[in-house]
């Protein structure tokens, strides 16, 4: 198993992409904090891994709370080796229709802070450690790409890459990794927002497949990401976008019908 005697820490653990990759770092072998602001959803996906995994009700937009999660992942499984900054959230609304307070605020501090607390409590917990390891951080498609309803949610996922990049050429002389997965459509409970809109067919035939990606194939990018088999892998962003990113939606539908 490639996280053998591995101690990983994944906020968000209770969301579609966060609880598979629970599941799928325990059956690799790995010990799990798993993280989520929702302590009953965080004690829930523990259940099903018996004392592989410890559930944390944290907040990631309180600098504290990280620290004392990391703490208590060592604490309990006596290191760390991996953290998964995952958590995150999004909302669609066209920018004139924003309230900063509402619309920009909350996600930037999820999504951008959160990120960066992680990063740096993550980082300063393996360097007390004097050890290497890895730093995970959730992005998206659209760190990189504009579209309609998700401006604050894109902005803060491009500070993600950054940060990814940033903390990467940092970190290396401490032998320790810091890579970012940028899912595509992967269907999840954030992304059924759309269904409501009347566009989840229309975004579901922007993948090459013709079909939404699954969490538990991002799970098994984290897996790797995770793992020594990806130890040339740092500083970068990798897509996990079933190619949307790359090719315009065919004219002809029959075409990915």
């Amino acid at each position: 198993m490639r996280l053998s005697d591995k101690v990983a820490v994944i906020t968000g653990a209770s969301g579609g992409i966060g609880a598979a990759t629970v599941a799928k770092f325990v059956a690799e072998g790995a010990r799990v904090l798993a993280a989520d602001i929702n302590r009953e959803a965080a004690e829930e996906v523990a259940a099903r891994h018996g004392d592989q995994v410890l559930a944390a009700a944290v907040d990631v937009t309180d600098y504290a709370q990280v620290v004392g999660m990391i703490d208590q992942a060592v604490e309990r499984f006596g290191t760390l080796d991996v953290m998964l900054n995952n958590a995150g959230i999004g909302s669609a609304k066209m920018l004139l229709d924003h309230d900063p307070a509402e619309d920009f605020d909350p996600v930037c501090k999820v999504n951008q802070n959160g990120v960066y607390y992680g990063i740096l409590a993550a980082a300063k917990k393996l360097q007390s450690l004097g050890k290497p390891g890895v730093i995970i951080n959730t992005s998206s498609i659209y760190g990189t790409m504009a579209s309609e309803m998700t401006f604050s949610y894109n902005t803060s996922k491009a500070a993600v890459d950054m940060m990814t990049k940033c903390a990467a050429l940092e970190l290396a002389p401490l032998n320790i990794r810091v890579v970012a997965v940028a899912p595509g459509r992967v269907d999840t409970p954030m992304l059924r927002q759309y269904e409501a809109l009347g566009l989840w067919d229309h975004i579901r035939r922007e993948q090459m497949r013709g079909e939404f990606t699954q969490p538990a194939e991002i799970a098994d990018i984290f897996a790797f990401l995770a793992s020594q088999e990806s130890n040339c892998i740092n500083g970068v962003t990798v897509m996990a976008d079933d190619g949307f990113a790359q090719f315009k939606y065919p004219l002809l539908p029959e075409a990915v019908s």
